[in-house]
């Protein structure tokens, strides 16, 4: 397709020659004749003078040789040509004579299991989800439409996976949670956990990532939230709509998480959420605009003063002197 159609598509306008033939996408490094990139910020500047792209789309006209497409927000408009043009490759649709179907399993329309995946009995799986090699899905599982598994995802048992879904290779979803009480010489005695991790619509998790099924009642991971890979949810959390999750680490048990935020660890250290969302944590958390509580909250448990002053530093830097921060940077109390 060329310029003129890549900016109708997008709902941007185009300055310089429309009529460019557009092949390919890519990142401004590494964009050739023919490929188009994007800009996001204008300190990348000069390196779209070095791109050897033959359009770009960004915010604002500027002063480039480069045909453009104008659109006020590049990297969503970038993003959105990127899925267009290069759409991640699905699996035909089909059971693999390896894989293993118990008895009471539901089926939907053109669903994938791949080759040595296990589906326990009574479990529910909605239209054209897809179970890459090596996934356990344990008894009582539902999952819904256009969902993705990918090779060695285990849901334990009455996990529920909402629609558009993706679960990447190696995450373990509905594991118990991780409780004990002593008994009367002291040692420690486990405490069944009894209830179950649901994970709503539009939600991606990352590699290797944990989410541990609730003592009673249920984890929920709430429509929209992106977590990392190598994150830890504990059991009996509750993770807000459209929340980002990032890093190592992640809240500990029985915490609520509010809608839109963000939470990290820029190290691998650190304490817990409590309970009343403010206070204590390990590493950051970052409300959005219009969210309840906190905006910034920084603190670990453990720690040197050095370690503590660096990571202090470090998101200073990112907050800057963000008017609706007033309070960032003071330490929250460490146990």
């Amino acid at each position: 397709m060329n310029v003129n159609e890549i900016a109708e598509r997008l709902g941007g306008t185009v300055q310089g020659d429309g009529s460019i033939e557009i092949t390919d996408v890519n990142g401004m490094e590494l964009a050739q004749p023919g490929q188009i990139t994007f800009l996001a910020d204008k300190k990348f500047l000069n390196k779209l003078k070095d791109s050897r792209a033959s359009a770009v789309i960004v915010q604002k006209p500027l002063e480039t040789d480069k045909a453009q497409v104008i659109h006020p927000a590049p990297a969503l408009a970038f993003a959105k040509l990127l899925a267009e043009m290069k759409p991640e490759p699905r699996p035909e649709p089909g059971i693999d004579k390896q894989s293993s179907i118990a008895e009471g399993v539901k089926l939907g329309k053109e669903v994938t299991i791949g080759p040595f995946v296990s589906v326990g009995k009574n479990v529910t799986i909605g239209d054209h989800t897809v179970l890459h090699p090596g996934v356990v899905v344990h008894d009582g599982c539902t999952l819904g439409d256009h969902t993705t598994l990918h090779a060695h995802v285990t849901l334990y048992r009455s996990t529920v996976v909402g629609n558009h879904v993706t679960i990447h290779a190696g995450a373990v979803i509905g594991a118990d949670g991780f409780g004990y009480t002593p008994d009367e010489k002291g040692r420690h005695f486990k405490i069944n956990q009894t209830g179950r991790v649901v994970i709503e619509d539009h939600v991606e998790i990352g590699a290797n990532t944990c989410i541990d099924r609730a003592n009673f009642g249920e984890t929920v991971v709430r429509e929209g939230t992106k977590i990392d890979n190598l994150t830890q949810i504990a059991h009996n959390c509750e993770i807000g709509q459209h929340a980002i999750i990032v890093r190592p680490g992640g809240p500990g048990g029985q915490h609520p998480r509010g809608q839109r935020r963000g939470a990290g660890r820029p190290g691998g250290r650190g304490g817990s959420f409590d309970h009343r969302q403010s206070g204590r944590c390990g590493g950051a958390v970052r409300s959005q605009p219009g969210s309840a509580g906190p905006r910034f909250l920084w603190g670990f448990s453990r720690g040197s003063r050095h370690e503590l002053e660096a990571v202090r530093h470090s998101f200073t830097e990112i907050a800057g002197n963000d008017p609706e921060n007033p309070g960032f940077g003071k330490k929250a109390e460490s146990d």
